[in-house]
């Protein structure tokens, strides 16, 4: 259908054609975030799209294996079949790798990585989501026989981890959430890619005033074990302010987990010398 543009205004004719027409020729551009991790993704009015056109590039999704079902939920999956980790996470991503030449962000090259918290039982979760991750393989980072794969998508398991399982296999598609507080122990080459904690775990200091010395140290000691282990560091359940981001972000936590996507973008992006990338999405 074709609208006579003659009767309106230059301006107004302008947005009728940009209405119809951008659709089809502009692409979402956003500045991709290294250190921005959308917790509890799923419960945004677009999962997956809200954080990725904010830039995130870990996005995290609770899962409970309801009816041989990989549900999305935060706490009862009983009504939300369609909500699976498949229709809401997978298969876009896939639609989006296979748009961009192999990459989430066009524009990005580094892998973009779905943390999948577990809800229900470790083993039989994991037994499901094994078969699901295989139909993904190709856009997955894998582990095969001593060494790693980077592809456009990382999983990352957390909640209920199958940690024993997945450390005693010779090829996978996952990778665990490490506890931070344990770091300093003896942990096993190429299985955890990401060490996390509670907040209230290891500070206390909620963003006035300066934080305590003794508290400061405790972090960096932390951070620098796992860094040292090739683990990304995040804190979850971390007050959300300005004062405790810059804190954590200067002790070298890689990770700032929040539900706030715009407010920790804007932060973000008003740091000096903040690392980032311009890339693009598919619409």
């Amino acid at each position: 259908m074709l609208i006579p543009l003659v009767n309106f205004s230059p301006k107004k004719a302008l947005f009728i054609l940009m209405f119809f027409v951008s659709p089809f020729l502009v692409k979402a551009q956003c500045i991709a975030l290294p250190n921005a991790f959308a917790h509890n993704d799923y419960r945004h009015k677009r999962p997956l799209i809200d954080a990725e056109t904010n830039g995130y590039t870990h996005i995290e999704a609770d899962v409970f294996l309801h009816k041989n079902k990989l549900v999305v939920a935060h706490i009862n999956p009983y009504f939300k079949g369609k909500r699976t980790l498949e229709n809401l996470y997978l298969i876009p991503l896939q639609e989006q790798v296979n748009k961009n030449n192999g990459y989430v962000y066009a524009g990005l090259e580094q892998p973009v990585t779905l943390m999948i918290d577990i809800k229900t039982d470790a083993k039989k979760t994991y037994a499901e989501l094994k078969t699901i991750l295989e139909k993904y393989r190709p856009i997955l980072s894998s582990y095969d026989t001593g060494k790693v794969s980077l592809r456009a998508v990382t999983i990352v398991l957390s909640g209920h981890k199958p940690y024993d399982i997945v450390k005693g296999e010779q090829s996978r598609l996952a990778f665990i959430d490490e506890d931070l507080r344990k770091v300093d122990r003896d942990t096993i080459a190429n299985v955890s890619k990401m060490a996390s904690c509670k907040y209230s775990k290891l500070l206390k200091w909620k963003g006035a005033g300066n934080i305590s010395e003794r508290e400061k140290r405790r972090l960096c000691n932390y951070v620098s074990i796992a860094h040292k282990n090739g683990e990304q560091v995040r804190l979850w359940a971390s007050p959300d302010n300005k004062a405790v981001w810059n804190e954590i972000l200067s002790c070298g936590v890689d990770l700032i987990n929040t539900d706030k996507l715009v407010a920790l973008k804007e932060f973000l992006l008003s740091r000096p010398n903040q690392t980032t990338t311009t890339a693009t999405l598919p619409n």
